[in-house]
């Protein structure tokens, strides 16, 4: 029981519940605001007033086809919500924390030939030039 007790209250299993609920309660705001603002703007446009009585029957069944539409409209924008808010913001900072300054210089170039040598030397091992 001790056990059971520490799996649940680790920090990976309190925050994955905080975000399920947290994304209940955000999904059902996107929902309420495609069928009570969006989805009354675009048939404003079209000259449905609700998608959701867009119903067509086929041998008594009932297809709910403005239901749908309005599923797909919370979807998308759900899904736009949470690119452009949570996605893109994390990769940018997650780049940025990624970049390391330049790391100090070890070599530098010989003043004559111009090749590589110990940031230390004193003198060039390729061409014996005295370097300051």
């Amino acid at each position: 029981m001790n056990e059971f007790r520490r799996f649940l209250l680790r920090g990976n299993v309190v925050d994955l519940a905080v975000a399920v609920v947290i994304g209940a309660a955000f999904g059902a705001v996107v929902t309420a605001m495609v069928e009570d603002l969006i989805t009354p703007l675009i048939a404003a446009i079209g000259g449905q007033p609700d998608f959701s009585a867009i119903t067509l029957t086929i041998n008594g069944s009932v297809i709910k086809i403005g239901h749908f539409l309005n599923a797909v409209i919370s979807f998308v924008i759900l899904a736009a919500v949470i690119f452009f808010f949570v996605v893109k913001p994390i990769n940018a900072l997650l780049s940025r924390a990624r970049r390391t300054p330049p790391a100090d210089p070890t070599t530098k170039k010989c003043p004559e030939c111009v090749s590589e040598i110990p940031i230390e030397a004193r003198r060039c091992s390729f061409c014996t030039q005295l370097v300051a």
